[in-house]
């Protein structure tokens, strides 16, 4: 069973849902007031963070075509996890900005997108500051004093990340630096040195003599850091890390060798997670059907492919949410038209005219408006709902609350325009353009 929803919702959350909506994209946050069909995930992902909170990794594979909702399922996910204290970051695989093979840019976006509960990103600052505080906090109740509270502090820093220096030992050392610089007012070296720590490249060499670390971070060092940065977290009051690797699916269309090299670093990360090496994290993928089944992504590389195997054969509905890859269906005509029901009922709820809302874009309009967003894309039901809840807010219901007279079975005419669709909707709707398409009502 899906959780129930709040009975009352924040003015704030409301909006921060309707006003992404209406741009067309994914909200960011609140996407528990929007979750349809979510909830045979939701008892075996929650063991899992749970699992996770306790010490544990996870490694788990998302696989849906485009309009899957993917991004959505991951975000969803996400919120549950800063729920648990987790801290969060989505990343987009790109080949240009984060390739996937060069780890140590993934570790920086990583530390760019960090964000927790209290702090949107980039959270790392505020959560290496918290780290340093419950070390004097826990150094002060093994009976410390005032003035040897530095040297106590040093014995904890080398104490709690003496595996980590086994694996990279200038994660502790610019951690001391960054320390040292706030202590003697420095702030600037003390921004660098902790830029640095989150694997940004070309930070001055001045910071980094001061701090005693060499050079750039690299492809092995990310590893080690990744790891610091999950003792850091778990110490400084935080329960997890939850870590997104979006669109993956786009390592299909790279140079071969660099596609052969990131599907490596996939496998290594798999195996990394696999032998706890990263307690506390749990490592999302997504990526569509020919990713994780076609010559030019998974099955490329055998080791990966054995990893990833899981048996899709059966129906849908027995499919196993434990399983290392879990399959979203996409969107049918039935529950699109069910989210278009949740999100019109969550705007009458803070709306200036409700009742005029749900009386005009009643169950049975709302069928037909997500219809009629389907035939205008080719019948591609599944490339429809970023659109169709675009068009529902912007186009009606904004309308609706603000115009007494404003009936959209009379008023409005759904028009769908090439330069309103993305260019993977425009080819999988089977078109170069969408002619304008009336409401048949």
């Amino acid at each position: 069973m899906t959780d129930p929803r709040p009975a009352v919702v924040s003015a704030a959350r409301r909006r921060t849902a309707i006003d992404a909506l209406r741009r067309g994209a994914v909200p960011e946050s609140g996407l528990d007031l929007l979750a349809t069909g979510l909830g045979r995930f939701e008892s075996a992902l929650d063991a899992e963070l749970d699992a996770v909170a306790s010490g544990a990794s996870v490694f788990k594979a998302v696989r849906g075509e485009y309009g899957s909702g993917k991004t959505f399922f991951t975000r969803w996910l996400g919120e549950r996890a800063k729920q648990r204290n987790f801290a969060v970051a989505e990343i987009q695989i790109a080949e240009t900005e984060t390739p996937l093979h060069k780890l140590e840019t993934v570790y920086r976006r990583l530390t760019e997108r960090l964000s927790t509960a209290s702090f949107p990103p980039s959270a790392l600052r505020p959560v290496v500051d918290a780290w340093f505080y419950a070390l004097e906090e826990d150094a002060l109740a093994a009976g410390a004093d005032e003035s040897d509270l530095s040297g106590a502090v040093e014995e904890l820093l080398a104490a709690r990340l003496s595996e980590v220096s086994r694996q990279a030992p200038s994660f502790a050392t610019a951690l001391r630096g960054y320390r040292s610089a706030l202590a003697a007012g420095d702030e600037p070296t003390a921004a660098a040195v902790l830029a640095w720590l989150g694997g940004q490249p070309h930070v001055a060499a001045a910071a980094r003599r001061a701090a005693g670390v060499r050079g750039d971070l690299d492809h092995f060092g990310a590893l080690g850091f990744l790891q610091g940065l999950l003792t850091v977290l778990r110490d400084s009051g935080h329960r997890g890390l939850f870590v997104v690797l979006d669109e993956v699916e786009t390592l299909q269309r790279v140079r071969s060798d660099a596609r052969d090299k990131a599907l490596n670093a996939l496998r290594q990360l798999i195996d990394e997670v696999h032998s706890g090496r990263f307690p506390g994290l749990y490592l999302v993928i997504t990526g569509t059907p020919a990713f994780y089944d076609g010559q030019q992504g998974v099955q490329r590389l055998a080791p990966l492919a054995q990893r990833l195997a899981t048996d899709f054969t059966t129906d849908p509905r027995f499919d196993n949410p434990r399983a290392v890859q879990v399959r979203l269906p996409g969107f049918t005509q039935e529950s699109l038209t069910s989210l278009g029901r949740t999100i019109r009922d969550l705007y009458a709820s803070g709306a200036e005219a409700p009742d005029r809302i749900k009386a005009l874009a009643d169950d049975a309009y709302v069928a037909d408006l997500a219809g009629a967003v389907g035939g205008a894309l080719g019948g591609k039901v599944g490339v429809a709902p970023r659109l169709f809840l675009k068009k529902l807010v912007g186009d009606v219901l904004d309308r609706i609350d603000q115009f007494e007279d404003f009936d959209p079975r009379q008023h409005y005419r759904l028009t769908v325009r090439s330069g309103e669709l993305t260019d993977i909707e425009r080819n999988l709707a089977g078109a170069p353009s969408a002619d304008d398409v009336d409401l048949e009502l």
